[in-house]
């Protein structure tokens, strides 16, 4: 057969057939249930032709190989004995690598919130400019209502990610948001000025400033998941409605502000002595913690411990710490330069350019962290070496900061030596984009095989060549909001590797043909469909993430792979509530998979999708 080497090699690199314990497919890739994980060679299958990508996701191992996967499928089953279906109870026991699991929560939470993050980061930049240039007074009422802009997505960050993080984990979206508002809600908040000691039933309470933290709601919510879950199974369902969301919010929020909130604040009170210390003895060496850590004190919330130490040292003469911490800031900001000039597809392009300029500027680097490092974990090494090497030469240097502010291209000057920290700072941001531009940032997906088709295609002519050029229109197969392929939680979509497109969050559970042309595949869980055009773009529709798990349930076809379909004909019905309260993101991504053949593709601008309405332009 066509794919039998191709199955042969994945099985091999897999760990063999006795170490699948069931293999299904979707759309786009193999889905092996394996016994043990670490026999599988993740490497070799970025590397080999013919394979997208290798990843690991819930408690499957993913082979990522594009159109062609039901045909892989095929020959894995009759020729390499692989069992097919969806498992058996034996496929609880497959192992997964907890750090995979952590990092995709967090990073499939963020993913929505980009967008808002790094818009937020470049409007802080810009009040930066405006300020330093006097063309806007800092305490001007105008600069201040844009302020209130530029910090709301930071300040209730709880909030949101209370939000996105229990729409991850299958739980109600908006009691995760009510856990998030209560750690901000006024009352809780202003305990601080109490002279009395703060307890709850008698419990000490620690009262803590919890906006802009990442680490107690996230920590809550994820509780809060387990016990929504449980909630379910034991209380019935006439009453659930409200009892199930009254005992989380009973149990979760006093919880978290005993347990969850505390631990951030004795963890951040922790490493800042213990900095401090190293600091006493060893500037180079505290340098070298401080700057190779500071990404994951941000990311877990805790670096606002090392604030107060900060203002103490600058309230003595200047403060040391900031110096040492400011190049990882500059090395994530480098991070985002390097993606820049190595990326190909113009949304990683746009994303990296809307994070840098505000961590150059602001010293906002959020977006970079949520945007690019938790989703490429191949660059955390890259960010730690850069961070730590410009601290230990800041460290070693003793450069100072004499006044207290974020770490950017405008601070450099309140820092002493300037050019000892300028010098410091600029070495962890041309690391970090220099490791990026010649290492990559992606674990390598399907290098060899582009590679391999642009040498034997034939030339493109360019439209200078053709003046005839060929437009192709392809219209919204779904109604509702319109979001970047690049806020996918799922990474095969997210970077591109399946094909250019767009996403659609659909508000109806109805899926219409967006082209005249044949249906090329049905998928037996219905989940997604594939759709070749009289003008020959192939074009995918894949509802939801990971929908393929429910079996068909909750979709209907109503098609038939091979049948003629005309623009607006209706292809599948779904029942996107039940998709929905089953754990499920419905976001549903719209793929040209062989975008290859055309020289451009141009997405719609609206942010809303209309059924039948203009959705991509394809120009050959």
């Amino acid at each position: 057969m066509k794919y039998s080497e191709l199955s042969r090699d994945i099985l091999k690199e897999v760990g063999g057939k006795d170490n699948v314990i069931s293999l299904i497919h979707c759309a786009t890739r193999l889905r092996f249930t394996l016994k043990d994980e670490a026999k599988a060679d993740k490497d070799a299958l970025n590397n080999m032709p013919g394979v997208l990508t290798a990843q690991s996701a819930g408690n499957e191992f993913q082979v990522v190989i594009g159109s062609h996967v039901s045909e892989v499928y095929e020959t894995l089953l009759t020729e390499g004995g692989v069992q097919g279906g969806g498992g058996n109870a034996d496929a609880k026991q497959a192992k997964e690598k907890l750090s995979s699991r952590i990092f995709g929560v967090i990073s499939g939470s963020f993913a929505p919130l980009l967008g808002a993050l790094a818009g937020s980061g470049m409007l802080k930049a810009l009040l930066i400019i405006l300020s330093m240039t006097g063309l806007l007074d800092d305490h001007a009422s105008t600069y201040l209502i844009l302020q209130a802009a530029a910090n709301a997505v930071f300040y209730f960050l709880p909030i949101f990610l209370g939000i996105t993080l229990a729409t991850k984990l299958g739980a109600n979206a908006y009691v995760g948001g009510i856990i998030g508002a209560a750690l901000l809600e006024p009352n809780l908040t202003g305990l601080a000025a109490f002279e009395a000691p703060v307890t709850f039933l008698g419990i000490p309470v620690i009262i803590a400033n919890y906006s802009s933290t990442v680490f107690p709601v996230f920590i809550a919510v994820c509780f809060y998941a387990l016990l929504n879950k449980f909630l379910k199974k034991v209380i019935h369902q006439s009453v659930q409605l409200f009892l199930v969301p009254m005992l989380c919010l009973l149990i979760i929020v006093p919880l978290t502000v005993l347990v969850f909130g505390p631990f951030g604040v004795y963890a951040g009170n922790g490493i800042a002595e213990l900095i401090t210390f190293l600091a006493d003895k060893s500037g180079w060496l505290a340098g070298l913690v401080l700057g190779g850590s500071w990404m994951f004190l941000t990311l877990l919330g805790i670096h606002n411990g090392i604030i107060p130490i900060i203002i103490q040292n600058l309230s003595q003469g200047g403060d040391a710490l900031s110096a040492m911490f400011g190049p990882a800031v500059f090395a994530e900001t480098g991070l985002a330069v390097g993606i820049l000039l190595r990326a190909r597809d113009k949304t990683t392009r746009s994303l990296a350019s809307s994070t840098a300029i505000p961590g150059l500027l602001a010293g906002v680097t959020e977006p970079i962290i949520y945007g690019f490092i938790l989703r490429y974990k191949r660059t955390i090494p890259y960010v730690v070496i850069a961070g730590a090497l410009g601290g230990a030469i800041n460290g070693a240097m003793g450069s100072k900061s004499m006044a207290f502010a974020f770490p950017s291209i405008f601070a450099i000057p309140t820092f002493s030596p300037m050019l000892g920290y300028a010098i410091g700072s600029g070495i962890a941001f041309l690391l970090a984009a220099g490791l990026v531009y010649f290492l990559g940032y992606e674990d390598k997906r399907r290098t060899d095989a582009d590679n391999a088709r642009e040498e034997n295609a034939a030339p493109i002519p360019t439209p200078a060549a053709s003046p005839l050029t060929k437009r192709e229109m392809v219209f919204s197969p779904l109604s509702g909001t319109i979001q970047p392929l690049s806020s996918v939680s799922d990474g095969a979509f997210a970077s591109g590797a399946m094909g250019q497109g767009i996403a659609i969050v659909p508000n109806k559970g109805e899926v219409v043909s967006p082209v005249d042309g044949i249906v090329t595949n049905v998928f037996p869980s219905k989940h997604a469909i594939g759709i070749t055009s009289d003008g020959g773009a192939e074009i995918l529709i894949h509802v939801g993430i990971n929908t393929v798990k429910l079996k068909g349930e909750y979709f209907t076809a109503l098609i038939e792979q091979g049948a003629r379909v005309s623009a607006g004909d209706i292809l599948l019905r779904f029942d996107l509530g039940r998709i929905q309260e089953a754990g499920f993101e419905v976001i549903t991504p719209v793929i040209v998979t062989n975008g290859d053949r055309y020289l451009e593709i141009l997405e719609t601008q609206d942010k809303k999708a209309v059924s039948g309405e203009k959705l991509l332009t394809l120009l050959q």
